[in-house]
């Protein structure tokens, strides 16, 4: 599979890359990058044929928009496609007078969940300022999920708040030509259906959820975007690396040491790989753009080197019978399409 073959965005009249950038590392994810490094990864990306990159606010509180802005700067506009997200602004802080979360260290500003009218707009201009540029081609809302609030009556409280006033920013937005596309970027298939089934939305970037160890938005979301033309963007397709890695001492699920059943899930994919002489990560990556719903897969990357290893582990030609076996293993679901 070539990396830089682009896909229509559903409905939308807009391609993306179907491997694209997800900037949050160059937030300063678990650990500080240098502004180089961060550079000249983004640059190898666009070398590499990647035109289509990821970022959010919330990623080192704005240092992944900050340096994808700057990375991309000499760069004609036209292309490359970038999507970033609303539903937190930031607000100047001292360090240290906030909680970091995974970015360490994020710039001195304190993110406050806003998904109001007023809130999204301010947010749109404020990414429009770091990223450095007139415009973003796709708009998603960030983070209305359990995983981020809660409960769920902490995120359908900020559901109601989005669609009360932030959607109406959105729509806006999109009617005025500044944003083609909008959408949701959420941690949760459920949420992204909630979504789904109450507005008008183009797209939604779901995190983890849909990937060779987790197919459970068969259920009834793909079905209601496949009959919707909405598209899908996958992120986080190693479920926070133990997709890459295998299942050795000390991988991550979930942004967490993975448990035991997780371990041996890993190890059975493993090896049904490994007898069709393809690696498990190769697998990983193209697994999610099967599914005619899904337009783009974008693992992150904090250096030149990963972008290599990202473009190589995908350019693998994995054979039919490897999927079917798989299926036959009861290591992935009858219905997740496959060739």
């Amino acid at each position: 599979m070539d990396a830089g073959h682009k896909r229509w965005l559903g409905r939308v009249e807009l391609e993306v890359t179907q491997i694209g950038f997800g900037a949050a590392p160059l937030g300063n994810l678990y650990s500080a990058l240098s502004e180089d490094e961060a550079h000249a990864t983004v640059q190898a990306a666009h070398h590499a044929g990647i035109r289509y990159f990821d970022t959010a606010p919330l990623y080192g509180h704005g240092w992944s928009e900050h340096r994808v802005g700057e990375a991309l700067r000499a760069v004609p506009r036209a292309d490359y496609v970038i999507s970033t997200k609303v539903g937190r602004t930031l607000h100047a802080a001292p360090p240290g007078s906030f909680d970091e979360g995974l970015f360490r260290p994020p710039m001195p500003f304190k993110p406050v969940f806003d998904y109001s009218y007023d809130g999204v707009m301010r947010s749109f201009e404020d990414s429009l300022q770091r990223l450095g540029t007139s415009h973003v081609e796709i708009l998603l809302v960030h983070d209305v999920d359990v995983w981020t609030h809660g409960s769920d009556e902490g995120a359908q409280a900020r559901l109601e708040e989005v669609m009360a006033g932030g959607y109406k920013a959105l729509v806006e937005l999109r009617d005025q030509g500044v944003v083609k596309a909008i959408g949701a970027g959420l941690n949760q298939w459920e949420w992204c259906e909630k979504f789904a089934y109450a507005g008008d939305f183009d797209c939604f970037l779901l995190a983890g959820r849909y990937t060779l160890l987790e197919q459970e938005a068969l259920d009834s979301f793909l079905p209601f975007c496949e009959e919707r033309d909405i598209a899908i963007i996958i992120g986080g397709p190693y479920n926070t690396g133990i997709l890459a890695t295998g299942a050795v001492e000390g991988a991550y699920y979930n942004y967490a040491p993975a448990e035991p059943d997780v371990m041996a899930r890993v190890a059975k994919i493993e090896q049904v790989c490994a007898a069709h002489g393809v690696k498990l990560a190769s697998a990983a990556l193209q697994f999610p753009l099967l599914h005619p719903c899904v337009s783009s897969v974008i693992p992150g990357a904090r250096t030149p080197d990963e972008i290599t290893r990202n473009i190589e582990i995908f350019q693998v030609e994995i054979p039919d019978g490897l999927w079917a076996d798989l299926k036959a293993e009861g290591l992935l679901r009858e219905d997740a399409p496959t060739p």
